[in-house]
């Protein structure tokens, strides 16, 4: 697997194979395909054995494409003679527009149709990351410069998500992720500092928590989580004064339901804003903070419920944020595609509503045995 993944980022071949994905060899026996289709494979068999259709597959909105590697990898894994099928998509990255046709596949009914369902669901699934991803990216960099975004969503969904989320968190653009699952299919490794859990560790001591990390992991670069004590201005000069220029950066990650202690000393300034969580206030604060004191160098890194809108109003404000993590905001399922026969030997039929749609950017897929 590494070397296919250092293939591709290398350019020396176009598409990810099952050596990367690892297929539940369950899908052989149909166990993920709806009923249905298996049935109507039955059928088919018996009764249309001739057949050649072709099937297209589409979705609605203007979106980030991801997934035809993984698609055209399980059709060729797991589909009767794949060989003898005809292969046209799209590849992962590109920009797709409403109702168009990103992958066809044409040939014999039975030999691929009961993949159908599970086709459309590593497309939506892939789609909807990478689309979300992307969108995120480019709200971080309203304000003209781009703000890197790190993947968190390692707490959001199921484990066994993690590598496919975070390959279509790779193709919309995010280049920092929590695990190394999450980097798999793209060859990096993950990464991350401290959770709250190490300063608890130390009983609330930012800097006593920071100097055993730099002890531990003194190759990182060191960014200390400032807001355990929900006094994240006090406790990011402590890190700074003790650290110097050691300190990379420094990491605000306070609950929405919690107002910082800097505000609750300096009341004067509540009032024409909301004051809780990680707030634009709090961030223009602790950037003057570090400067007045000479940290100009320690960068600042947000994280807790940041969303495509809230990093897009943060840009327009021009607050000081040199990058943002973000986690289950990324993961939501907004994208679904289809499937449809639209050809059948070689006369168009399709459901009322469906015709075939063809796409010139459609590249044809050759076969690979991989035996």
């Amino acid at each position: 697997m590494e070397k296919e993944i250092a293939r591709k980022l290398n350019g020396e071949i176009s598409r990810l194979t099952n050596q990367t994905f690892k297929f539940d060899e369950r899908v052989a026996e149909g166990w993920f395909s709806a009923v249905y289709f298996l049935k109507t494979k039955e059928i088919v068999e018996h009764h249309l054995n001739d057949n050649v259709v072709t099937m297209q597959f589409f979705q609605k909105d203007h979106a980030v494409l991801c997934g035809t590697d993984e698609a055209i990898a399980l059709i060729h894994t797991f589909s009767d003679h794949p060989e003898k099928l005809e292969i046209h998509s799209l590849k992962d990255g590109d920009r797709i527009e409403p109702y168009e046709t990103v992958l066809t596949i044409t040939g014999p009914y039975q030999y691929f149709g009961y993949l159908e369902g599970i086709i459309d669901g590593i497309l939506a699934r892939r789609t909807s990351v990478a689309t979300n991803v992307y969108d995120v990216v480019k709200a971080g960099r309203t304000s003209g410069k781009q703000k890197p975004i790190i993947f968190m969503g390692d707490r959001d969904d199921h484990f066994t998500q993690q590598a496919g989320d975070g390959y279509s968190a790779f193709i919309g653009g995010s280049t920092a992720q929590a695990t190394h699952a999450m980097n798999e299919w793209w060859g990096k490794k993950g990464m991350g500092t401290m959770p709250h859990a190490l300063i608890q560790m130390f009983k609330g001591d930012v800097v006593a928590a920071t100097k055993a990390y730099k002890q531990q992991f003194p190759e990182d670069e060191l960014m200390a989580l400032v807001d355990y004590n929900n006094d994240v201005i006090t406790d990011s000069l402590k890190v700074a004064r003790e650290f110097r220029s050691e300190l990379k950066g420094v990491r605000i990650d306070t609950s929405r339901n919690l107002v910082d202690k800097y505000f609750l000393r300096n009341q004067h300034l509540m009032g024409t804003f909301d004051p809780r969580g990680v707030n634009p206030e709090l961030v223009f604060a602790l950037r003057r903070a570090l400067d007045d004191e000479g940290f100009q160098h320690v960068k600042i890194i947000v994280s807790g419920g940041f969303t495509e809108d809230r990093i897009r109003a943060f840009e327009e404000m021009k607050v000081p944020v040199d990058m943002y993590g973000v986690g289950g905001s990324l993961l939501k399922i907004g994208i679904g595609f289809t499937g449809d026969n639209v050809i059948m030997n070689g006369d168009h039929e399709a459901k009322e509503g469906r015709r075939y749609k063809p796409n010139p950017r459609l590249e044809k897929v050759p076969f690979l045995d991989e035996n």
